[in-house]
């Protein structure tokens, strides 16, 4: 199993910042997300279910995304996501995010990723710590640059 917890200092608003996460927005900051429908509940409700498709390379993978927790206060906002992809990785997802003071926020991202059979296992078991590591900062960078627009 791969875990992460990263942080980053983000100097904005931290509702300009939360809406990044909104169903509109998801694809500027997942842009390998192709395809993100709800399909289930509301989208601000914990129990939400999203039928999302996410491009590798040419590859297409089709899975069910569900809300586990969702807070939406003035001062702090939280998502966390549980899916399942390639009948080989369980993954859950948590975004954090802090009201630092009206034009600063904190984003804690953190999660992990899980073999459920023989070949997800190996296939973490080959990965690089580095490489998952590049991959969160990728995505907090991405969160970062995205907020900062206009």
């Amino acid at each position: 199993m791969i875990n992460w917890k990263s942080e980053k200092s983000i100097p904005t608003n931290i509702e300009k910042v939360w809406s990044l996460f909104s169903d509109d927005n998801i694809k500027s900051i997942m842009p390998k997300v192709e395809k993100h429908t709800l399909i289930d509940k509301q989208e601000h409700k914990v129990g939400a279910k999203h039928q999302q498709t996410y491009r590798e390379g040419k590859r297409l993978e089709t899975y069910i995304v569900e809300t586990l927790a969702y807070e939406d206060r003035e001062d702090k906002k939280h998502k966390e996501i549980h899916f399942t992809l390639g009948k080989a990785f369980e993954i859950r997802l948590s975004y954090t995010l802090l009201k630092i003071d009206e034009n600063n926020t904190k984003l804690i991202y953190e999660g992990h990723n899980k073999g459920v059979n023989f070949v997800g296992r190996a296939m973490l078991k080959l990965s690089s710590e580095n490489s998952n590591n590049k991959v969160v900062e990728e995505f907090l960078q991405r969160v970062y640059d995205e907020a900062l627009k206009n």
